[in-house]
């Protein structure tokens, strides 16, 4: 028989061979734990925890504002009083806005454009809202999307 790693050990069989053919013991009151639960008490575990994340969110990607010219800006504010000019009139134009989304997280954000109807420009505000509904989370109620004017990159009048 074989004998153990450095051959001055004793034989394991002849050690244990009161034991070693006895059927394995199982509990009167539990079901036996799966193969994949028994192999999971010896997996390795994340000693850094949240690592795995911070990673994931250095990794993300953001862009960066784009700062428009003296003469985009001058032909944003005239689409904005032209928009402006049609609300007064009692018509509700539709647009796509392309807006800039500030990131809570990191430097940057991203750019989304949304198509809606204008419900009001407010200039001394500085904000343009349009007639979508959005929920504010802390207090349930409802309100209509509002979005920055600065943060426009493009506005167009849809037919």
């Amino acid at each position: 028989m074989a004998k153990g790693i450095t051959g001055k050990e004793p034989d394991p069989r002849e050690v244990y061979r009161d034991i070693i053919d006895h059927p394995r013991w199982e509990s009167p009151t539990r079901p036996p734990m799966s193969l994949y639960d028994r192999a999971a008490q010896f997996a390795p575990f994340a000693a850094l925890s949240g690592y795995d994340d911070m990673i994931d969110e250095e990794a993300r990607l953001v862009d960066n504002r784009i700062e428009l010219s003296e003469e985009e800006l001058e032909e944003l504010n005239r689409k904005l009083s032209l928009i402006h000019e049609s609300i007064r009139q009692g018509i509700r134009p539709a647009v796509t806005v392309t807006y800039f989304v500030p990131d809570p997280l990191k430097p940057g954000g991203l750019y989304t454009t949304v198509t809606e109807r204008v419900r009001r420009v407010d200039a001394a505000n500085g904000i343009i809202r349009l007639d979508r509904k959005v929920s504010k989370t802390e207090s349930k109620a409802e309100s209509y999307m509002e979005i920055q004017i600065k943060d426009i990159l493009d506005i167009r009048e849809e037919p």
